[in-house]
């Protein structure tokens, strides 16, 4: 079917990129300038009547002759586009092979463990799971295509993060779970990792001060592990290539890798709420993260209204995961009354509202969330019929989340938005 497929400019690589891995090298594509978001119709109109900026040429004057000039051979012929790679790399001296890892994207430009035959085995030691054993498949966006991955592949990953065998169902679970690290979107989200269960213990996470932060050999190269497997086996990382996030974002090198505090926390574990057993290992994903508003405790007078505040900071496309330390978890059992944590998100529910018309304004909402309300999704179809100036709840209360982690040096606390996208048996890993 003839068709002229506009872009802008900026995704021209990435593009490329995509039609030839699905066999069209030579897709005929028409570009306008960045940006047009903002742009007003007049200056849109100017993209149209004016030139593509990639070839120079007359925008409409390519979008007809790609509708209407015959396929070349060239442009007729489906390529075939390879995803094997090779299992091992030439040998070398470790200061060269370092530059081909770095030079060849391995890496997240930070030094790594070279993957030796034997560092791998001794990896592979640590679960029951066959080394050929297929894992999952993995990409960074839904137009992308999916690769495939074993267990030694991800073995290979875990050694170059530096993660001890002990790790590595941990690690299993996280590529098992096909949820990438290295989402590639415009928007520079990043993913948080919560571990719950005995396997906190047994290898020695932290989940009490500076949880969250650099302190944790466990924390810090299970999170790094998942990134790079992430990026590894998905067929690449690569800024304007595969990965177009326009800032980037900190938190993609270690996933905000943490295990909850399940023994100063007032309520149940977050993995039991979803269906596990206390004594079940579990680690759970959190995709989107990109936003934060914090505080400190909650006031005796005011704290409602503060905590309204941070929700209606937050950009309600992505809902909010509230991360306590227990000092404030437990203030919200004192001041609120919220003894289960299913309580507590049923207020956040009820407090996390803004007029209509303000909620259908945001940018994301527009693009994502009102094409779903035109189709009847509930409960969107039924906030789209509110007046402007109804107050609506804006996030569905099963997409509102609670995990505490912290070692109560202070009552700090956080919103992240962000969205639960799995919870994985870390013991089926074993």
């Amino acid at each position: 079917m003839p068709t002229a497929s506009m872009q802008t400019d900026i995704f021209e690589p990435a593009l490329r990129a995509v039609a030839r891995t699905h066999g069209m090298p030579h897709q005929r594509f028409v570009f306008v300038p960045q940006p047009v978001m903002g742009k007003s119709p007049e200056e849109l109109r100017a993209y149209i009547d004016g030139y593509d900026p990639i070839t120079g040429r007359p925008v409409m004057q390519e979008v007809v002759e790609a509708l209407t000039r015959p396929l070349s051979e060239e442009e007729k012929q489906q390529v075939r586009f390879d995803r094997s790679t090779p299992r091992m790399v030439e040998p070398d001296t470790e200061e060269n092979l370092y530059r081909v890892f770095l030079e060849n994207n391995w890496t997240d430009c930070l030094p790594i463990v070279l993957p030796t035959e034997e560092r791998v085995a001794e990896m592979l030691a640590a679960t029951s799971h066959s080394p050929s054993e297929i894992v999952g498949r993995m990409r960074p966006t839904s137009t992308r295509e999916a690769w495939e991955y074993t267990v030694e592949k991800v073995a290979v990953n875990a050694v170059m993060a530096g993660a001890r065998p002990e790790y590595f169902p941990v690690i299993l679970a996280l590529a098992a779970s096909q949820v990438s690290a290295r989402g590639s979107t415009t928007s520079s989200t990043a993913n948080m990792v919560v571990v719950n269960g005995p396997i906190r213990r047994e290898i020695d996470m932290n989940w009490g001060i500076g949880a969250m932060g650099p302190f944790n050999h466990a924390n810090a190269t299970i999170g790094r592990a998942y990134g790079l497997l992430s990026q590894n086996l998905q067929g690449g990382s690569v800024p304007g290539m595969t990965y177009l996030g326009s800032q980037g974002n900190g938190y993609m090198y270690s996933s905000l890798t943490y295990a909850e505090n399940e023994d100063r926390s007032p309520w149940e574990p977050f993995h039991v709420q979803h269906g596990f057993k206390a004594e079940d290992s579990v680690v759970s994903i959190f995709s989107g993260v990109r936003s934060t508003a914090y505080n400190l405790g909650l006031r005796a007078k005011h704290w409602r209204t503060h905590v309204q505040t941070m929700l209606r900071g937050l950009h309600p496309y992505l809902p909010p995961t509230l991360v306590l330390d227990p000092i404030t978890a437990r203030q919200f059992v004192d001041r609120g009354g919220f003894d289960t944590k299913e309580k507590l998100i049923q207020w956040v529910y009820d407090t996390a509202t803004m007029p209509a018309g303000v909620y259908w304004d945001y940018q994301l909402v527009q693009n994502y969330v009102y094409p779903r309300a035109l189709k009847g999704v509930e409960p969107y179809a039924t906030m789209l019929k509110a007046a402007d100036d109804e107050l609506i709840s804006v996030y569905p209360i099963d997409r509102i989340h609670v995990v505490v982690v912290g070692g109560e040096t202070n009552g700090y606390w956080r919103i992240m938005g962000c969205n639960h996208s799995k919870s994985v048996s870390v013991d089926e890993w074993r």
